[in-house]
């Protein structure tokens, strides 16, 4: 099955008063349920602001390239305004923007949750090693896993594995293409799942990196018997509703 783009979703109506706030990359890629850019990802109040020009291409970056791409103004700026709104919490679309995670936060009193590799810290306490799902295993690096808290003791226990760079999934979301085998991209998800729980058996637990990956995860879940845990799950975001 193909799925083309709709349009991006922009608020959610009803609830308490206030909103979570959802800075988003660019982009026209479709968004399935369970994706960050999904009206129900949450299933509170939500209200998303695009930042022109901030495609996947140009995010989904080494720490060094997201430094060089020069992107930290216009996030802040979003940030900022989301906070002037009303927003109660704010995330983002991309956990690639950790290594902007303290220069978001300083921008505004309102908690700040810029991606699931904020989960990390918390899942290393109780678990030997922690595996993360990302789109770019080639652009995720210590920075990033450093940038969420992990401490440098503990880097090694962390177990990175990217999705095929050319399979589907990864063409359609860092192409930005308009349409997406949603067939093709969950066999490439479920594909790097079972090799990561291949690279170390006794693993329980993954972290989504990538905010278009937990529309797969019960497959994910299904196949390898991992706990998957998404950007969805920090509590923090959703404590204003609670």
């Amino acid at each position: 099955m193909t799925l083309t783009a709709a349009p991006l979703y922009r608020e959610s109506a009803g609830g308490p008063p206030g909103f979570l706030g959802v800075v988003m990359l660019d982009t026209r890629f479709p968004r399935l349920p369970g994706d960050i850019g999904h009206p129900d990802a949450f299933g509170v109040p939500v209200r998303q602001r695009v930042v022109p020009g901030a495609g996947p291409g140009k995010i989904v970056q080494t720490a060094a390239g997201l430094r060089a791409a020069g992107v930290g103004p216009a996030f802040v700026q979003a940030v900022k305004a989301l906070a002037d709104e009303g927003a109660l919490a704010i995330t983002t679309s991309c956990g690639f923007l950790v290594l902007l995670q303290d220069e978001l936060q300083a921008a505004t009193v309102v908690p700040v949750v810029t991606s699931s590799l904020l989960l990390l810290p918390g899942l290393l306490a109780h678990q030997r090693k922690v595996g993360v799902l990302t789109i770019s295993s080639a652009a995720l690096g210590p920075d990033h896993l450093l940038a969420a808290g992990v401490p440098q003791e503990r880097l090694q226990d962390v177990l990175v594995q990217g999705v095929d760079p050319a399979g589907e999934f990864a063409a359609a979301i860092l192409g930005n293409r308009e349409t997406m085998d949603v067939e093709k991209a969950r066999s490439d998800v479920v594909a790097a799942a079972l090799a990561l729980k291949q690279r170390e058996p006794s693993l329980r637990e993954v972290v989504l990196e990538c905010t278009n990956l937990p529309p797969y995860r019960q497959a994910v879940e299904a196949a390898t018997g991992l706990k998957t845990w998404a950007l969805t799950d920090d509590a923090r975001l959703l404590r204003p509703w609670r």
